[in-house]
């Protein structure tokens, strides 16, 4: 993969509208068929680079979360998808950009900064995979170092009734009710010397882990799970 594959979706006008079709048809599924409902959409900035961070327990989460903003949203998704060059245009058309399994990951890190850079919102799990149950896993240190790095807010996401959607596992979408809880924006300050020091990155990822416990447990019992 190049670098050129994590914005071809951004050169097409043809893309860009496949991305407002797929959302309208993503936001109507889950506003329907899931009941969803989300509070906090004033806490999601209309301009600028941004860092999505939702709990994750179900694959219904990614498109879920397209009910947080109008903006094109990116994800990240594994390469092997884009080897067929009409599949590489419909992924990235939906937001995705490539990063291989296999790849370093500084790679991976430097893709999502590009991303930033461009001015895009980025969508990172910060609990990485799936996870099951009421409590907010040991989040991973990716976002608190991506949003430091490239000097961007995380905007932290409760996802509550996901997990009966579709739990790991299943293959069903089942109709229940899901409630979206957006927070505000956590401020990732960059140091004078630029560097992101271990201590901060812990004691943000520390500040995004509780504030998105908060967030769950709301979501769940509006969701009423």
């Amino acid at each position: 993969m190049t670098r050129v594959d994590t914005k071809l979706a951004s050169a097409s006008r043809a893309s860009l509208a496949f991305y407002w079709l797929g959302r309208t048809l993503c936001v109507g599924f889950c506003r329907l068929w899931l009941r969803t409902t989300v509070e906090g959409l004033e806490h999601v900035p209309t301009t600028g680079a941004f860092i999505l961070a939702p709990v994750h327990r179900s694959n219904m989460d990614t498109p879920i979360v397209a009910v947080c903003t109008k903006r094109r949203l990116r994800y990240m998704g594994k390469d092997s998808l884009w080897r067929k060059p009409a599949f590489a245009w419909l992924f990235s058309s939906l937001g995705g950009f490539p990063v291989s399994r296999d790849m370093a990951d500084r790679e991976a890190l430097e893709r999502c900064s590009e991303v930033l850079a461009a001015g895009e919102p980025l969508v990172l799990f910060p609990e990485g995979e799936r996870k099951g149950g009421p409590l907010v896993h040991p989040l991973k240190d990716g976002a608190a170092y991506i949003a430091m790095r490239a000097g961007v807010p995380i905007v932290p996401v409760g996802i509550g009734g996901s997990e009966g959607v579709m739990p790991k596992g299943s293959k069903m979408i089942h109709p229940r009710k899901v409630h979206v809880v957006i927070g505000p924006p956590i401020s990732a300050a960059v140091s004078d010397t630029g560097r992101v020091t271990r201590s901060a990155r812990a004691a943000l990822t520390s500040q995004l882990a509780s504030e998105l416990q908060r967030l769950f447990d709301a979501a769940q019992v509006r969701a009423g799970a």
